[in-house]
C-alpha cells in the first residue's frame, strides 16, 4: 500500500509539472497557436479587356456585359459540402453537361456512393497495402481510389438521370479554380429568373454568388477576323503551352487571355486588372476580408486601320474575286486576293485586304477573311520589283541613271531563248524599261551585276555570289526579309536555292524569289517616301478606358514612326525610278495606265509570274500565272502605297483583275478622303487631343511603362 500511496503520488506530482510547464512557461506560445490567423491574398473578378478602335474612333472589338453565377470555395471546403451546394445550384439553374468526361462521372460516381465505392476495394487488398511499411498514408489512399476508379463499371457512370448530370455539370465547374479565387460556373444564357432565383438563396449556398461577365465582340463580323485573333474561355483558361509563362505574371488557370494575333500580341495591355482581396483566414475558414486594390477594365487601343475603307475594300475584293472566279475557263484556281494600303511615311497600315474561298462548318464554299496570308503567305510577284532591279543596278555601279541597253531574245548556249513578252527588239532606256516592262534590260542588268558578259549563243558565267549581292540590296526595300509588322507569324518570304545564271535573270524579273503582299507595300512605299524603308504597324495608340461609351480616355502612349534604313541610292537615282512608275501609270505604253485618267496622279509598277498550282484532290501540280501591282499617290506628294496580289488569276489570257482592284481601291481611298475632309475627321481629332492635353503629362510617365 506504502508503494502505491508513494507510485501516485509521484505520479501526480509529475503530472503538476507537466501543467506548470504548459501553462506557466509556454502558455503564451499556445496561446499565440490557438489565435494564429493567415491572410491570403488573391485577385477576384473578371475585369473587361480593353476596347479596339480604328483610327477613326469607331469600335472594331467590344465587351459584352452577361449575366453570370460563380462559386468561390475555401481551403477547408470538403468535396461533401461541394456536393451539397452543388445539389441546391441544381434546383434553381439549367446546366448543359455537354462539357463532362467519364473522368468526372467516375470521380462523381465515388462521391456519391461513397459505401458502394468502399466496397470495390476489398478489405484484405487494403490490409495488404497499409501493411506496406514502403508506403505512406497517402500513397495507400492515392493507390486504392486508382484501384476504385479501374473498377468502376460502364453501367456505374452511365447510371446518372438528367437531374443527376446538372449536378455533376456543376460539381465539375466547382472544382476547376483556386480556393479563395471565385469560378464562373454559368455566363452564357443566364436568364433573368434564374439570376432572382439564385440571388433569393445565396445564404443557403456558401461561396455561390452572382454578378456580371463579359464576352468578347467582334463587332464587324469577318472583318479582319483572322488578324485580330481569339481570346479564350473562362473554361478553356491559360493556353496548356503557356501556362507556366502566365502563371509567373499572375495569372489564374482560368483566366482569360488573348490566344492569337493582335489580341495576343497586345494581352499585357488589353487585359484587365483584377481587384485584389485579402483574406484572413484560421483553419481554412475565413473570418475576415479586406480590399487591397480595386480592379479596371483594360486599357483601349487605337488601330492605323480605316474602318470604313478597310470594308469598301473588303467588298471590292470580293466583287472582283467572285465575278473572276465565276469565269472558270479563264481562272480555274483562283481562290484569294490581298490589298495593303500603307502610308509611305509612318508605316501605318490603312487597310490589309485578304479574301479566300473556303469551307464552312456544314462543308459549303464561301468567301473568308484571310488578311492574316497579308503577311503569312508568299507568292511569285513578277515584274513589279523591276524597280528594286533597276536601283540595284544603280547602287551597284552596274548602271547609270539613263543608261540605254538592247531589248533582243537572249540566247545562251543549251538554254531556253530568254525574252521580253513583247515582240520585236529595240533600244530602251531605264524609263522606258520600267514603262513597258522589258525582261531584257533586267536580264542585262543582272548579268552586269554578276561580273557576266553576254555573247548570243555562248555559254555565260556569272559570279554565283551576285544573288547574295542582289538580294541584299533588295532586302533594304524589305523584299526577302521580314518587315517588322507588329503581328506574330510573320514570314520572310522563300529563297530559290539554285545559283545557275537563268535563275540569276528570273530574280530579276520577280520569277525566282516569293514574296508577301506587306512585303510588297514596304517596297512601294520605300520608293514613294524617296528610299525610306517605314517599319509597317496597325497599333496606334494606347489610351485608358473611357468612362463615356461613345469617346476615347485619355491617351497614354503614341506608337512613333520608325525608320528601318535608307537604301544606299541617291536622290537622283530613286527620282529616277519614280519617273518610270509615273509612265507605267501615264504612259501609252504604260502597262497600268487605267490610272492615267484618275485625278490623283498616280504611280504604279505591274507584275506576272508564272506560277504552280498544287491540287490537293488530284494531287498534281498545274501551270498558272500570279498577277501583281504596286504604287502610290499623290505622284509629287505621296499619302498612300498600296499593292495588290491575285495569285494563280488565270491560265492563259490576262483578265487584269489586279489592275481593277488596284484602281477602285484607290479611287475609294481619295473618294472617302473627300467624305472625311467634308465630314471634318480631321478637325474632331485634333480637337479631342487639345481636351486631353492635361491630362497627357499626368499620364506621360504611365505611357513609358506600357512601352
Amino acid at each position: 500500500m506504502n508503494l502505491l500511496f508513494i507510485s501516485v503520488f509521484f505520479l501526480f506530482s509529475l503530472l503538476i509539472l507537466r501543467l506548470g510547464i504548459v501553462q506557466i512557461v509556454q502558455g503564451n506560445h499556445y496561446e499565440a497557436e490557438v489565435a494564429r490567423t493567415e491572410n491570403v491574398k488573391s485577385h477576384n473578378g473578371t475585369p473587361p479587356r480593353g476596347k479596339v478602335y480604328d483610327r477613326y474612333r469607331n469600335v472594331i472589338v467590344d465587351n459584352v456585359p452577361l449575366n453570370a453565377i460563380t462559386y468561390t470555395r475555401t481551403q477547408s471546403t470538403k468535396p461533401e459540402d461541394m456536393l451539397k451546394v452543388a445539389r441546391s445550384l441544381a434546383e434553381l439553374i439549367e446546366m448543359k453537361p455537354d462539357k463532362i468526361t467519364d473522368r468526372d462521372r467516375k470521380d462523381f460516381w465515388l462521391l456519391s456512393h461513397p459505401e458502394k465505392a468502399e466496397k470495390l476495394v476489398t478489405k484484405d487488398e487494403l490490409k495488404k497495402l497499409e501493411d506496406d511499411e514502403d508506403l505512406t498514408k497517402d500513397d495507400v489512399n492515392r493507390k486504392v481510389y486508382e484501384m476504385q476508379l479501374e473498377r468502376i463499371t460502364e453501367e456505374n457512370i452511365k447510371s446518372f438521370n438528367k437531374q443527376e448530370e446538372e449536378v455533376l455539370a456543376i460539381f465539375r465547374e466547382f472544382n476547376t479554380g483556386y480556393a479563395l479565387t471565385p469560378q464562373i460556373i454559368k455566363n452564357k444564357d443566364v436568364s433573368v429568373e434564374e439570376m432572382a432565383r439564385v440571388s433569393e438563396r445565396l445564404s443557403e449556398m456558401p461561396g455561390v454568388n452572382v454578378t456580371t461577365d463579359w464576352e468578347r465582340k467582334y463587332v464587324n463580323d469577318s472583318t479582319l477576323r483572322t488578324i485580330l485573333g481569339r481570346v479564350s474561355t473562362s473554361q478553356q483558361g491559360l493556353p496548356s503551352e503557356l501556362v507556366n509563362e502566365y502563371k509567373a505574371q499572375g495569372y489564374a488557370l482560368n483566366d482569360r487571355v488573348g490566344t492569337s494575333y493582335f489580341e495576343s500580341q497586345y494581352e499585357n495591355v488589353l487585359k484587365g486588372q483584377k481587384e485584389e482581396i485579402e483574406y484572413i483566414t484560421k483553419n481554412g475558414s475565413v473570418l475576415d476580408t479586406q480590399l487591397v486594390s480595386e480592379g479596371h477594365s483594360g486599357k483601349d487601343v487605337v488601330l492605323t486601320i480605316d474602318l470604313q475603307l478597310q470594308k469598301e475594300i473588303e467588298k471590292i475584293v470580293e466583287e472582283e474575286l467572285s465575278k473572276q472566279a465565276s469565269q472558270y475557263w479563264e481562272s480555274p484556281f483562283l481562290d484569294r486576293a490581298f490589298v495593303v494600303m500603307m502610308d509611305p511615311h509612318t508605316g501605318e497600315i490603312l487597310s490589309m485586304v485578304g479574301k479566300k474561298y473556303g469551307k464552312d462548318a456544314d462543308g459549303k464554299t464561301e468567301m473568308q477573311d484571310y488578311a492574316l496570308g497579308t503577311f503569312t503567305s508568299e507568292y511569285g510577284v513578277g515584274s513589279a520589283v523591276k524597280g528594286a532591279t533597276v536601283l540595284t543596278g544603280y547602287m551597284t555601279g552596274a548602271l547609270n541613271v539613263g543608261d540605254v541597253l538592247y531589248d533582243e531574245p537572249i540566247r545562251i548556249k543549251d538554254t531556253p531563248v530568254k525574252k521580253s513578252w513583247f515582240n520585236g527588239s529595240r533600244y530602251l532606256s531605264d524609263i522606258q524599261a520600267l514603262e513597258i516592262s522589258s525582261n531584257v534590260y533586267m536580264f542585262k542588268t543582272a548579268i552586269k551585276i554578276a561580273d557576266g558578259t553576254y555573247r548570243p549563243n555562248q555559254p555565260l558565267d556569272i559570279n554565283p555570289d551576285a544573288f547574295d549581292i542582289m538580294r541584299n540590296y533588295y532586302s533594304q526595300f524589305g523584299l526577302g526579309v521580314r518587315t517588322g509588322i507588329d503581328l506574330p507569324g510573320e514570314v520572310e518570304g522563300l529563297k530559290g536555292n539554285e545559283r545557275k545564271p537563268g535563275k540569276l535573270m528570273d530574280f530579276a524579273i520577280g520569277q525566282y524569289d516569293l514574296y508577301t503582299p506587306m512585303q510588297l507595300v514596304q517596297y512601294a512605299s520605300t520608293i514613294a517616301n524617296g528610299g525610306y524603308r517605314m517599319k509597317p504597324h496597325i497599333m496606334k495608340e494606347i489610351r485608358e478606358p473611357s468612362q463615356e461609351r461613345d469617346k476615347v480616355g485619355p491617351l497614354l502612349y503614341e506608337n512613333q514612326s520608325q525608320v528601318l534604313n535608307r537604301i544606299d541610292a541617291t536622290e537622283r537615282e530613286i527620282q529616277q525610278v519614280q519617273r518610270g512608275f509615273y509612265q507605267v501609270a501615264h504612259g501609252s505604253n504604260g502597262t497600268a495606265n487605267n490610272f492615267r485618267s484618275a485625278p490623283y496622279d498616280a504611280a504604279a509598277k505591274s507584275g506576272t509570274a508564272e506560277a504552280f498550282y498544287y491540287s490537293p484532290e488530284e494531287k498534281r501540280q498545274y501551270e498558272t500565272f500570279n498577277t501583281t501591282l504596286i504604287g502610290y499617290a499623290p505622284y509629287n506628294n505621296p499619302e498612300v502605297a498600296f499593292s495588290v496580289v491575285l495569285p494563280y488569276s488565270h491560265q492563259n489570257k490576262d483578265p487584269y483583275v489586279n489592275k481593277a482592284i488596284a484602281k477602285r481601291a484607290m479611287d475609294k481611298y481619295f473618294e472617302l478622303k473627300k467624305q472625311y475632309e467634308k465630314d471634318g475627321y480631321f478637325d474632331s481629332s485634333t480637337e479631342e487631343e487639345v481636351r486631353n492635353a492635361d491630362q497627357l503629362e499626368e499620364t506621360e510617365e504611365q505611357g513609358t511603362e506600357v512601352e
